[in-house]
């Protein structure tokens, strides 16, 4: 773990709104002069605070309109290795986000697809035909209210 002081986690607050400021923005806004502002944010990367920096693309705007969120419970926990499913479900571009977890299910993937139809067809061709796939529960996201924010 890092010891942060308050000018690290204003810093992290600000790039967790917004990772496209530049340093020099962020330095303004924080009192810090511009090389000093990027040799925080790299003392963060290399510690490990900061993984990466993201695009968030609008799903919905690029044609997918349904996001499900499905439980999966591996059929053949002896017979298939972990990493063989997840390298698999991992292939499958509609296949957002994997998590495995402990619980009713072992794994849960986030999902987006066109619409429901499309939602069919990724799970009937491509989930459903896993290595390992046995029980899954679908459930469609409605409505997003909180999107991701800071720690």
């Amino acid at each position: 773990m890092i010891d942060l002081d308050a000018t690290d986690r204003a810093l992290l607050r600000a790039l967790a709104v917004d990772a496209s400021q530049s340093a020099s923005a962020l330095g303004r806004r924080l009192g810090l002069s511009q090389p000093a502002t990027w040799r925080r944010i790299r003392r963060l990367e290399e510690a490990g605070a900061i993984k990466g920096r993201r695009l968030r693309l609008n799903a919905e705007a690029l044609g997918f309109g349904v996001t499900v969120f499905l439980g999966v419970k591996l059929a053949t926990k002896g017979r298939v290795s972990l990493e063989d499913f997840e390298r698999a479900v991992s292939a499958i571009p509609e296949v957002q986000r994997v998590e495995h977890i402990l619980g009713l299910y072992d794994y849960r993937l986030r999902v987006v697809a066109r619409d429901i139809p499309d939602f069919e067809r990724v799970l009937r061709r491509r989930i459903m035909t896993l290595p390992g796939a046995g029980e899954v529960e679908a459930n469609v996201v409605l409505s997003e209210e909180r999107r991701p924010g800071p720690l």
